[in-house]
């Protein structure tokens, strides 16, 4: 398959399951929702090191919040449920409760119910208030600039982790421009996140290591430096390679995210030095969801 000069390669993503929740934080303004939202999910590009996956989801305008000021909705992953409570009541607390004029409330609907600020509360040191309100618990906590309103509890749902396309180029400068150009569309898709730095990885990992203590380490199939030191993916023209990372609420999200991030690199295609899109799998036995490269773009 070729698109615009761009080959698209017959593989696949290779993705797993994780478990999701959603929260919106809301402020006076964008600016310190945004604020508290990026604080929130920072340090959260990967599980591997990090303990989740996070990122912001979108904006919202005082019509779509609870408490009718702007606000921004956040989404984060993880491996298993106990994994995602404790990051999003201990990113709530250090970054949200912290953070001027906030407030935290459920973004997602679940029967399966983790702590929001059902915990946080006890920053209040017995002066917190509960209220309950269309069969909803809140949280009035007293905190220097007034108070901080939270909800108890939001959902947790099951989710898709680690959808993903390789763009290879000709140049960083065209690579980076050509991802640039996927993740603006990308953003606009909802349900996902790109989790990693500005929503591209610039170092792709494979499994496994010659080091015994790492479980992941360069992609060297990939690294341009090393098409003479190892068993190349790269033709001579390719001298970079980035990776787009995409989890997911469902399998139908990512292959949306996907579908309009490739496209947005094609657009740009081969006279802007872009040569193919590719994607990065295990042979299937790293999760049992595949996103086939060839089949989204159809």
């Amino acid at each position: 398959m070729i698109i615009n000069g761009v080959t698209i390669d017959a593989t696949f993503a290779e993705a797993f399951p994780m478990k999701a929740t959603r929260a919106i934080i809301t402020a006076i303004n964008e600016k310190w929702a945004m604020i508290a939202a990026q604080t929130m999910t920072g340090f959260a590009t990967s599980v591997i090191m990090c303990g989740c996956e996070a990122g912001i989801d979108r904006i919202l305008d005082s019509s779509e919040t609870p408490d009718g000021r702007p606000g921004v909705a956040v989404m984060i992953f993880a491996m298993g449920g106990k994994g995602l409570a404790k990051q999003l009541e201990t990113r709530a607390g250090q970054c949200v409760l912290t953070s001027p004029t906030s407030a935290l409330f459920a973004g997602i609907e679940s029967a399966t119910k983790i702590p929001l600020g059902k915990n946080l509360r006890y920053f209040g040191d017995g002066f917190q208030i509960a209220k309950v309100i269309a069969g909803k618990r809140y949280w009035r906590v007293p905190v220097m600039d007034g108070e901080f309103l939270t909800e108890a509890t939001t959902g947790q749902v099951e989710a898709i982790g680690g959808g993903n396309f390789l763009v290879l180029g000709q140049s960083q400068a065209q690579v980076l421009t050509a991802c640039e150009a996927a993740i603006e569309v990308m953003n606009k898709i909802p349900n996902v996140i790109m989790p990693f730095p500005g929503g591209v990885v610039r170092s792709g990992s494979k499994v496994g290591s010659k080091y015994t203590t790492l479980n992941a380490s360069t992609n060297d199939a990939f690294c341009p430096t090393l098409k003479g030191a190892t068993k190349t993916e790269l033709s001579p023209d390719i001298e970079a390679v980035m990776e787009i990372v995409i989890d997911g609420l469902s399998k139908e999200d990512i292959d949306k995210a996907m579908r309009a991030g490739i496209q947005a690199v094609c657009n740009l295609g081969a006279a802007n030095g872009i040569k193919r899109i590719s994607a990065g799998n295990y042979g299937g036995k790293l999760g049992p969801f595949h996103f086939h490269l060839q089949e989204i773009m159809a």
